[in-house]
């Protein structure tokens, strides 16, 4: 019988929280990535995974430099960004979609390959399962719909498809209406800081406090966009047990 082979694992950070990353950089890349780089708007573990993730995609080398492909993707638009994608895909993903037909592979099709080639428990495959189910959707890569609708990420960045609303969406999808009371300066984003104590003492509370943060729109401006992601990160910290 074959050990699945130890090797540096699929990105399993939040696609959400990757794209999001990516939009920030159109103001400015930095020579290096490194955690000096977004401070304390990362918590130490997401921002570990999302330096794992972007190694893993060749888009910052060893030592953190970007590469070009990283400022390619950071600045193309519309279909020029679906084929970068694409080709990244391509380059990460070759044990999904060499082996399998990723229009007719089903779910436990994909967490077969994943244990086939890395040591991985099943909670970090299925964050790499929605992850690269992500990914495909702006590559304009089709998957098979019984994955896709398994996969409770339903995030795209906009380079393929739009977020979709439904009536009732869960906690962790961060899709929801705000109730405004206090605007970030310079944007249209609004926070309510009254309903953001330190503790919470239930999980309904704290569904109650996201309720307050509005979604993010792919047609904001980058300064907007970034201001988002910079009050994002500082609500979860203050939700105990939120998840990025």
């Amino acid at each position: 019988m074959n050990m699945p082979v130890s090797k540096t694992l699929p990105p399993y950070v939040s696609y959400r929280t990757f794209w999001n990353f990516l939009d920030g950089l159109k103001s400015a890349v930095p020579a290096r990535i490194d955690r000096s780089f977004w401070g304390d708007k990362l918590s130490g573990s997401t921002g570990g995974q999302l330096i794992a993730a972007l190694k893993y995609l060749k888009l910052i080398d060893a030592g953190g430099v970007p590469t070009l492909r990283l400022r390619q993707i950071v600045f193309a638009k519309g279909p020029q960004r679906s084929d970068l994608l694409r080709q990244l895909a391509m380059e990460a993903y070759p044990f999904f979609l060499t082996s399998l037909d990723p229009a007719s592979a089903t779910y436990s099709q994909l967490e077969e390959k994943l244990r086939e080639n890395f040591q991985i428990t099943s909670d970090v495959g299925r964050k790499c399962i929605k992850f690269y189910i992500g990914l495909a959707g702006d590559a304009a890569i089709n998957l098979a719909p019984f994955v896709t609708k398994k996969s409770k990420s339903n995030y795209s960045s906009g380079a393929g498809r739009k977020n979709r609303r439904t009536a009732a969406k869960p906690a962790d999808s961060l899709e929801i209406q705000p109730t405004p009371t206090a605007a970030l300066p310079h944007s249209n984003i609004v926070v309510n800081e009254a309903t953001a104590p330190l503790f919470l003492p239930s999980p309904s509370i704290s569904q109650m406090l996201l309720a307050k943060f509005p979604d993010f729109d792919p047609a904001w401006s980058d300064e907007v966009k970034l201001r988002w992601f910079q009050a994002f990160d500082e609500l979860l910290q203050k939700v105990p047990g939120a998840k990025r």
